[in-house]
């Protein structure tokens, strides 16, 4: 009992934040990135969602060894038999069950009176364990249950077999003392409470989703359901790395161990923020860009006599300070291969190698030094070319001069034939977005633009984060280069790309 078991769902709850949803590749990298933390348990998405999140569970599965991956599913056979069908391949694996048991789901969503509630999450967890042994059942929207009919179909799905009772604050409604009592109550009244481990999932609505998860932790609860940078619907999900260090931190008040790696939390984060282009706030506790940093002049002499008089925690700890080897033009093929690795990232041939590398030296040719966060944008923006083939920019020219209008001339390659435009703007990015609207007339509009620097320098990769939506679907877009304005074209265009192909994902909550 005095372990903590760490479920990070980045991979299912993360990727329903509005425009994140990650290709399997992406997956299997942010997978394997979690594996080399030693999270316990992965939830690597919901199978009946899609084909395409079938395969990507099924592939998730297949590339982790150490950790449980895990497969979300309704209480119905249909999804559970998706989802064991898809881990079956798994070294270890987990069904996780769910049914909404507060009166205004019950009520309004599902049409279901509460025995009948009952029964079927008492079905579905003997159908999950038709799969497996290890089975998660949650009660949807516990944070708003009656605590009695709570106790109720707790009782019955341990009886079951469930073997983890997750408690979710799925509308971030709760606040600590109340969340606390819940679980208390649960593991003092249900009398085969000691088959389970008692779990929480806390959504961030109120600002409360780590204080929440915390406050369950010391009313009994022995896992948490998390995401990497708090990543997740809405507001977010309880941030893992928050969990952890809070944790760890305060060993006197918790008492508590976890398994995880501290010195992987931030390439984590930043792996995340590349692949899913939600970046970091600066102020972020733990994985923020000014986490550990110090501007006050009377913080600065304190830290500088000693470290504890302002620091909490050790930046080292958390994988922020760390001896890495720093790429350049000179480095050859195998170090460029052999860190790639080291950051999970494998190339299925020797021509994927080769035309990854040539964009290194492209890249080296710019930027004296590349250092990991380069080369995670660098794939990125690979990958994102690979997969979006109908549209890809061939040339972009802008100008902007002081008393001028900007403007911008581009030529893209759409599904091979070329075709030119010419636009003016409010600045150079906004012409050059304006001249490629022009060409490809997708009618979307432009919800977010945000630039971030991937390293410190004026030579540094500008990473853009472009947010579309057209008809109600919302989808991301990526772009990095040292030139900022092509770094913007890139991301408008991988987005519209996105816009242009049929959608293979469906939303698990338009199920």
């Amino acid at each position: 009992m005095n372990k903590l078991t760490i479920f990070d769902t980045t991979l299912r709850d993360g990727e329903q934040s509005p425009g994140a949803s990650m290709t399997k590749e992406e997956k299997v990298r942010i997978a394997k990135m979690l594996e080399r933390m030693r999270v316990d348990v992965i939830e690597a998405g919901f199978p009946i969602a899609s084909s395409g999140d079938f395969e990507a569970v099924r592939a998730v599965a297949r590339a982790v060894k150490d950790s449980v991956v895990c497969g979300l599913a309704r209480a119905t056979d249909e999804d559970i038999d998706r989802a064991g069908e898809a881990l079956k391949d798994a070294v270890a694996c987990r069904v996780h069950t769910f049914i909404a048991t507060s009166p205004i789901h019950m009520k309004m969503k599902l049409r279901m009176e509460p025995d009948q509630v009952l029964e079927r999450a008492v079905e579905a967890v003997r159908r999950a364990r038709r799969w497996t042994d290890d089975v998660e059942f949650s009660a949807e929207d516990a944070g708003r249950s009656e605590l009695d009919f709570l106790c109720r179909i707790t009782e019955a799905v341990i009886e079951a077999g469930a073997r983890t009772i997750n408690i979710p604050d799925t509308v971030g409604y709760n606040v600590p003392e109340q969340f606390a009592h819940t679980i208390r109550s649960l593991i003092e009244r249900v009398p085969n409470a000691d088959k389970a481990v008692f779990s929480v999932h806390c959504h961030n609505d109120l600002g409360l989703a780590v204080a929440n998860s915390l406050a369950a932790v010391l009313a009994g609860a022995r896992q948490v359901e998390c995401t990497i940078n708090g990543l997740g619907e809405r507001a977010g999900n309880a941030s893992l790395e928050e969990i952890v260090m809070a944790v760890r931190t305060r060993r006197d008040i918790f008492q508590l161990e976890t398994n995880i790696d501290t010195t992987q939390i931030v390439p984590a984060s930043r792996l995340v923020a590349n692949i899913t282009g939600f970046p970091v706030q600066p102020n972020k506790a733990i994985v923020g860009a000014n986490a550990f940093a110090h501007e006050a002049g009377i913080h600065q002499d304190g830290v500088l006599k000693h470290r504890e008089t302002y620091e909490i925690m050790r930046a080292e700890d958390v994988g922020w300070i760390k001896n890495r080897m720093v790429l350049g033009k000179h480095s050859g093929r195998n170090a460029f291969r052999a860190r790639l690795e080291e950051l999970g990232v494998s190339f299925a041939s020797e021509e994927d190698l080769n035309a990854a590398f040539a964009r290194f030296k492209d890249l080296a040719d710019k930027k004296h030094e590349i250092y990991d966060e380069d080369l995670q944008a660098l794939v990125t923006d690979a990958n994102l070319t690979a997969e979006n083939e109908r549209v890809k920019l061939r040339y972009l020219r802008v100008c902007s001069e002081t008393g001028e209008m900007p403007n911008a001339q581009v030529t893209l390659a759409v599904d091979g034939v070329e075709q030119k435009a010419t636009a003016t703007g409010g600045g150079p990015v906004d012409a050059s977005f304006k001249a490629i609207e022009s060409l490809l007339q997708t009618g979307t509009d432009l919800l977010l633009y945000s630039v971030n620097n991937i390293t410190s320098g004026t030579d540094s990769q500008g990473e853009v984060t472009v947010r579309v939506s057209k008809d109600g679907r919302i989808v991301n877009g990526q772009g990095a280069d040292t030139d900022i304005v092509i770094a913007s074209a890139k991301a408008y265009i991988n987005a519209l790309n996105k816009v242009l192909q049929p959608s293979e994902r469906a939303h698990p909550q338009l199920l």
